[in-house]
């Protein structure tokens, strides 16, 4: 016989445990991505496992760069048949970052460069960094 009760939280326990605000929980509730539970006894709402599970999945997603919306996409999909979808989403996702770092190390060799023309020009002349931003 299973006795095993399962633990259940406040939402200000499931946010410590999930490691975010109260105010995450609510704002991810009003968009639709972790529903709110009935009010029990006491009037307050509690949480299970599921949704701690859910907030720490969401948390994971953001950090590998997911927007809400994409997140709120992979968790509809279902694990055991949705494979080739939540992988077409990742490889795209990867796609976007590699775009973003092609785009980043545009972004510093300009810069690198700029630095190297300011230490190379004479101290009276003006700032070639100033005046590339200037757009002279």
């Amino acid at each position: 016989m299973d006795t095993q009760i399962e633990r259940t939280f406040t939402i200000g326990a499931l946010a410590r445990e999930a490691e975010v605000s109260i105010e995450t929980i609510r704002y991810y509730q009003r968009r639709g991505l972790l529903h709110a539970p009935e009010r029990g006894h006491g009037s307050y709402r509690r949480y299970g496992q599921a949704e701690l599970a859910r907030l720490k999945a969401i948390r994971r997603a953001q950090q590998l760069g997911f927007s809400l919306e994409e997140i709120d996409s992979l968790l509809a999909l279902n694990e055991d048949t949705d494979r080739e979808r939540a992988r077409e989403t990742a490889q795209a996702k990867i796609e976007l970052i590699d775009a973003r770092i092609r785009q980043l190390q545009d972004m510093r060799g300009a810069l690198a460069e700029l630095v190297r023309c300011c230490h190379d020009t004479q101290a009276g002349a003006p700032c070639p960094i100033l005046r590339a931003l200037s757009g002279g």
